[in-house]
């Protein structure tokens, strides 16, 4: 009976912590459901903000020509802009080193401000800030176009083989299998070296051609998955043309899949951009990106390692935030997934067994 006894309790319990999820959850959307699941992560949150203030701070710090019309930055140089060479303050044989200060004055500090150059110069006067936002610029519009581009492509072509199957499943997946089998940084290099000089956009979108394959492959297994469930053979019986049964029924049911996919994609896409650009083939003069700039300033680490530093930092921090941010969706996403309980909702929860249980 003891036995017997202890293990409603448990159950008990475990209904419990069901009922407390399921009160969370009463009378929202599934929209609604899966906002508070991201909300609730901390690190996509956090990553949310990063990535959102490094875009503003980025985004303003230059001149942005729109047409005939120019929007002013905040800050005072430009990355093009030939300043003099600081000397002071810096180590014999050095020039053009950051006037960035984050010590305070009372603890033997100069005082905490950006100063003139907060990043240094380089080797000719550059302002080395300037320089790192243009870059940062570059590479968050690779990011973008190649996700936008690509995500399209990948939806479509997945979307199209998972639902139709048959002949037309196999001459797409054998041309994306293909696709694959080329390393990106191969494809990559050879879009560069003919496409490179035409600027960062014409960049991005021919890569973005070539970036799709995996989203592709995702998208079809959640169509083969969702194409035999009963809500599209009730869309089928109801007289829903295919388009309308791929667009308003099994899309948005595979969109966790999707967001997820994207946002990671985007990652990769800046990574790939700054190996293009170390080796060359990416970002050509005189437009920067981060990784024409570690490439051009490989040489000066032990000498002047900040100008590896700054494009080198902004690179972890942009790809770390999109991937927690990417992992957070993908929690929110997983029915499966659930918060953890406080200490005071397993308190309450076992007063609701021991009440339960009392009454059995």
């Amino acid at each position: 009976m003891a036995f017997r006894k202890d293990k409603t309790l448990v159950d008990l319990g475990l209904s419990g912590e069901q009922a407390i999820f399921n009160k969370e959850t009463e009378g929202l959307s599934q929209g609604q459901i899966v906002f508070r699941r991201f909300v609730r992560h901390k690190a996509a949150m956090t990553s949310v903000f990063v990535l959102a203030s490094l875009i503003t701070m980025v985004f303003t710090a230059l001149d942005t020509k729109l047409g005939p019309w120019t929007i002013p930055g905040w800050w005072k140089h430009g990355f093009d802009e030939l300043l003099d060479l600081r000397t002071e303050g810096c180590p014999p044989g050095i020039v053009g080193c950051p006037t960035i200060d984050a010590v305070p004055s009372f603890i033997d500090g100069t005082g905490m401000g950006l100063g003139m150059h907060p990043f240094g110069q380089d080797d000719i006067g550059h302002d080395y800030f300037a320089m790192v936002m243009r870059g940062a610029q570059r590479s968050l519009y690779v990011a973008f176009v190649i996700g936008t581009l690509a995500g399209t492509i990948g939806i479509t072509v997945g979307a199209i083989s998972g639902y139709f199957r048959g002949w037309v499943d196999s001459i797409l997946m054998r041309f994306t299998d293909f696709i694959i089998t080329i390393p990106s940084i191969i494809i990559g290099s050879v879009v560069g070296y003919h496409f490179g000089n035409l600027g960062v956009g014409f960049l991005a979108f021919y890569l973005g051609l070539f970036a799709w394959t995996g989203l592709s492959r995702l998208v079809r297994g959640e169509f083969l998955k969702l194409r035999e469930l009963e809500f599209v053979d009730a869309a089928r019986v109801a007289g829903a043309s295919n388009r309308r049964i791929i667009f308003k029924h099994i899309l948005p049911n595979a969109v966790g899949v999707i967001i997820v996919s994207i946002t990671l994609l985007m990652s990769g896409a800046i990574l790939l951009e700054t190996a293009l650009s170390f080796l060359g083939f990416g970002v050509v003069a005189p437009d920067v990106s981060l990784g024409s700039l570690i490439s051009q300033f490989q040489d000066s680490f032990t000498t002047r390692p900040w100008l590896f530093w700054w494009p080198g930092l902004l690179i972890i921090t942009i790809a770390l935030c999109i991937n927690f941010i990417g992992d957070g969706l993908r929690d929110a996403f997983d029915p499966r997934q659930r918060r953890r309980l406080t200490k005071k909702d397993k308190e309450n929860a076992k007063v609701q067994a021991r009440n339960a249980a009392a009454n059995v």
